[in-house]
């Protein structure tokens, strides 16, 4: 990378040394384009109003040898030059500056002589009579004057050149050092001394690497409390089965042992959808399909299909509030419902309750599932939506919690564009709040 970044400022610098001797020369070929005609010009202008050629016998001696002056009719005819004899000369009349001039009252034109290497700027003007006033001067090629100061711009190209070259490569080598640091140790960005432009960059990438190394962490615990999960039901399983087996079990041990089993086999199922079931809304590409749903309809229905499961705990279950719609997907939302409320059921006391309640405002649409159970502690309030992680492990593990359910709720949720809220006391109870966007506003 070094060599290749290195490469390209030299590239560059070639590129920007060539494209200034390129503009130069164009600027100063203007320059002295401009500034001879304009000569030219001024001259042919102070000859005219001189009144010179108002006089019969107008022959006279340039004193200035470097310039020609020329007079020319209308037809093209030369009858006047300071250099030739007017009567050896050429028809003019399909000169450039002399066209121009018959047409516009004055023109100009230079011609290069490869012969002599040498460019003539001539300069045109119509007379108030018609005759033209042509005025010209010989001047080497701009070219030439180049070629004669080209070892002086070369010995200055070469000087720069090396210099580009030098600093290119200390350049290239702060460029990258940060970089190549970063590569060596990403563990510790801190300790790497950067250029403030490249300090955005590390940042990133400093939290991707982060990003990636708290991924890689959960992937890890997932994967280490799946084994443990999926083992302990399907050991008793193998147990049960291997003693039923063995004959070693008596009529009434294989009918305990046969419930044990089924038991077990429903927590090793019910465990194995809802890994399922994260990996599916862990997917980004899967694409959720959304209506109208009339929120507290769904929830009085989730209410009606937990009552038999509270009434086997010794909790009451109720319903309140008021008709509220939502944008959303009905089976999830359907299980977003059961999973809290079954929660809310499992962690209760005997004889303890669980409030659903549906309320909205101008803007929003509440979900509250509130119980009287056990309650969860703040340090705990922070973790409860992780995978497998369980307040109470004894009371969950009777209970046949597989450890997913809120970490399945989270997922709906953000799916939904909505939040949480969750409110905890131990001994009192927990209230969670899901929040969706009023679509009726």
């Amino acid at each position: 990378m070094k060599r290749k970044i290195n490469i390209q400022l030299v590239v560059l610098t070639v590129l920007a040394i060539s494209a200034t001797l390129v503009m130069i020369v164009g600027i100063f070929y203007e320059l002295f384009r401009n500034e001879m005609l304009g000569n030219l010009k001024a001259y042919t202008h102070l000859l005219s109003e001189s009144g010179i050629f108002e006089q019969e016998d107008y022959d006279f001696k340039i004193a200035e040898e470097e310039l020609r002056i020329t007079l020319i009719n209308e037809d093209g005819k030369v009858y006047y030059d300071s250099r030739v004899d007017a009567t050896q000369m050429d028809n003019h009349a399909n000169r450039p500056e002399v066209i121009k001039a018959l047409k516009n009252g004055e023109g100009s034109d230079i011609r290069y002589s490869t012969t002599l290497a040498e460019s003539t700027f001539y300069y045109a003007l119509k007379l108030d009579n018609g005759t033209i006033l042509r005025v010209a001067q010989e001047s080497k090629s701009i070219w030439s004057i180049f070629e004669s100061a080209f070892p002086a711009i070369g010995i200055f190209t070469v000087v720069v050149f090396g210099i580009c070259i030098v600093i290119a490569h200390f350049m290239t080598k702060s460029l990258v050092a940060p970089i190549e640091q970063l590569a060596e140790n990403i563990e510790s960005c801190d300790s790497i001394s950067a250029y403030k432009e490249l300090v955005p960059f590390i940042n990133t990438i400093q939290k991707q690497h982060e990003d990636i190394m708290k991924g890689a962490k959960m992937r890890q615990e997932f994967t280490a409390n799946v084994s443990h999960e999926l083992k302990t039901p399907l050991t008793a399983i193998s147990g049960y089965a291997e003693l039923i087996e063995s004959g070693m079990a008596s009529n009434e041990d294989v009918r305990h042992f046969a419930t044990e089993i089924h038991r077990n086999s429903n927590r090793l199922l019910a465990l194995i959808n809802d890994i399922i079931q994260l990996s599916e809304l862990d997917t980004i590409e899967v694409e959720v399909s959304f209506a109208p749903v009339e929120l507290y309809q769904v929830a009085a229905s989730c209410v009606e299909m937990l009552q038999v499961t509270a009434q086997q705990n010794d909790v009451k279950l109720i319903l309140q509030g008021m008709p509220a719609r939502i944008n959303a997907n009905r089976v999830m939302i359907e299980e977003v419902i059961v999973n809290l409320c079954d929660n809310a059921i499992r962690y209760n006391n005997k004889g303890g309750k669980v409030e659903v309640t549906v309320t909205s405002t101008q803007e929003e649409v509440i979900l509250s599932i509130k119980d009287t159970g056990i309650g969860i502690s703040e340090e705990n309030q922070q973790r409860i939506f992780e995978r497998f992680y369980r307040v109470d492990r004894s009371r969950s593990k009777s209970s046949g919690g597989t450890g997913l359910g809120l970490a399945i709720v989270k997922h709906i949720v953000v799916k939904h564009h909505a939040y949480m809220e969750v409110t905890s006391e131990l001994g009192k109870g927990t209230e969670i709040k899901v929040i969706f966007k009023n679509i009726e506003v």
